[in-house]
């Protein structure tokens, strides 16, 4: 999870140019149109599956948070509310903790496989079960996530300003 939070808030507090921002903004924009919970959910197990291959993970993750955090920083430029909380107060939401969890245990675990195989000599056979499982609680948490997500989102497009 660590590994995931400096990547992240390294991202967030990049200072990219305005031109490079609107162009961020836009492509983020351009993404989550007509997104709903599945769209949010299969985006997040997509990259949090990624992150279990063994080594390719945990760069993955880096390259992952500081994406994250660098669509963070393009929206705050834009956007004076963003621009007066902390980049980590997102993560503190009830799907932004169960995503950083997640995330967190797929970067572990690719770790791990390398560790345990390339370095320890140890069978995959072993570590196979236990892999699995975290395959099993990682997309549990993130279709739990992906729904609440989308539930906060709705309340907050639809509650009248």
């Amino acid at each position: 999870m660590i590994v995931f939070l400096i990547s992240y808030t390294s991202g967030a507090y990049s200072h990219i140019g305005s031109e490079q921002s609107k162009i961020l903004k836009e492509q983020f924009e351009s993404k989550i149109q007509g997104i709903d919970e599945f769209g949010i959910f299969f985006n997040n197990v997509v990259i949090a599956l990624g992150m279990f291959i063994p080594g390719l993970g945990i760069g993955l993750g880096i390259f992952s948070g500081f994406g994250t955090g660098l669509v963070f920083s393009a929206l705050a430029e834009s956007n004076i509310a963003l621009q007066n909380i902390s980049p980590l107060s997102i993560l503190l939401t009830p799907f932004g903790i169960l995503e950083i969890f997640s995330y967190g245990l797929a970067i572990s675990r690719s770790g791990m496989i390398i560790h345990d195989y390339f370095i320890k000599k140890i069978s995959w056979k072993k570590f196979l079960k236990p892999t699995v499982i975290e395959i099993i609680i990682v997309v549990s948490l993130l279709i739990i996530g992906a729904f609440i997500e989308w539930n906060m989102i709705k309340q907050f497009t639809e509650t009248p300003i």
